[in-house]
């Protein structure tokens, strides 16, 4: 995962981006603010969510499935674990 800690800058501002959102849609509701706003907010979160896993999706395709120095049992294994998480998260 050494990848993943150079990146771990900018995954972390995502994140905290992305937290910021959820925060606001929070107080949205809290404030009873029309319908239209909070789905906004709602949409935002989802597209910066998306944004994350293709960013993070990536990633994991560059070092772990197309990455020619790895064996293929390795790469073997890096797509079958990319394979269980978009199903999970197309569900």
């Amino acid at each position: 995962m050494a990848h993943t800690i150079r990146e771990k800058a900018k995954l972390l501002a995502r994140v905290r981006r992305i937290r910021g959102q959820v925060e606001a849609i929070e107080r949205s509701l809290e404030e009873e603010k029309g319908c239209g706003d909070v789905l906004q907010l709602i949409a935002g979160v989802r597209g910066a969510i998306n944004g994350l896993m293709a960013e993070v999706v990536e990633d994991h395709i560059v070092h772990h499935v197309a990455d020619h120095a790895l064996g293929q049992k390795q790469r073997s294994e890096g797509a079958a674990e990319l394979i269980d998480v978009v199903r999970t998260y197309l569900k």
